[in-house]
């Protein structure tokens, strides 16, 4: 199912067969406008084997556009409720790419621009030698994290002149986070002709849940905020975990749009 842009909340349950064994998904997720900005343009995908989160951009009706027509364009590829293949993900991300190209007219530049970023992960059969894995996606800046129930793993590299300051020893990871350029991306889902997106496949035994959530999220909480919100909110607890760290980052300021989704998962 698809969160929509008006602060609801959503949490579910899924089965996914894969091989011999089936995947228990439970998730939580939110998305909100924030205390600042008029629009959201963030948009959420909650749809088993596929979850993540679109953070668009190039102003409110582009951002707005191109963030959905990602989440359109998956729901077309990906069929619900059974594991996908990698092949199939990634023919997502690239027909997503140009589907927001699309959206841009010739002469458009700097924020006429639509674009939108993308993280988040699929259960996906990876074939015989692999077998069933997450797959962990990112273009952009929003984030995939791993959660073991006591420690919290940032997954993604943020594609980001920031991000790309600090791997070269410029700036200290300290100080990025208040860094003027902290919002300028190196790749989005619509800036150029072909999109590199990374990926990740992980095995779904040793990670038994994920936060995938925009910037608007860690501009307010950093790494120990959130965990203390996650550990807060355990594995039997039925209130959402993705509503409580989007209350949290809105008691910090929420100068940003929001958007959190959390994934738990168990294999049998």
């Amino acid at each position: 199912m698809t969160v929509d842009t008006l602060g609801a909340v959503t949490i579910g349950e899924s089965d996914i067969a894969c091989g011999g064994s089936v995947l228990r998904i439970r998730f939580s997720s939110r998305t909100d406008v924030g205390s600042v900005r008029k629009a959201n343009e963030d948009s959420v995908l909650t749809q088993a084997p596929v979850f993540f989160v679109a953070d668009g951009m190039g102003g409110h009706a582009r951002g707005d556009a191109a963030s959905q027509t990602v989440v359109r364009v998956f729901e077309e590829h990906i069929e619900p409720g059974a594991a996908s293949t990698p092949e199939r993900i990634l023919d997502a991300i690239h027909s997503s790419n140009d589907a927001v190209r699309d959206l841009s007219t010739a002469g458009d530049i700097g924020t006429a621009i639509s674009g939108t970023t993308l993280a988040g992960v699929a259960f996906v059969d990876a074939g015989a030698d692999e077998g069933c894995q997450w797959m962990v996606f990112n273009v952009g800046d929003s984030r995939v994290y791993s959660w073991s129930g006591d420690r919290l793993r940032q997954v993604t590299v943020d594609h980001s002149a920031v991000q790309e300051m600090v791997d070269a020893g410029l700036l200290d990871p300290e100080r990025a986070e208040n860094h003027p350029e902290r919002n300028v991306i190196t790749r989005a889902i619509g800036a150029d002709e072909y999109v590199d997106a990374d990926v990740w496949l992980l095995p779904p035994g040793e990670h038994p849940a994920f936060l995938i959530c925009s910037d608007g999220l860690v501009k307010e909480l950093d790494d120990d905020q959130i965990a203390r919100v996650l550990a807060a909110h355990g594995a039997d607890d039925e209130s959402s975990a993705a509503d409580a760290l989007v209350e949290a980052a809105l008691h910090n300021g929420g100068h940003d749009n929001v958007s959190v989704v959390v994934v738990r998962a168990m294999l049998s």
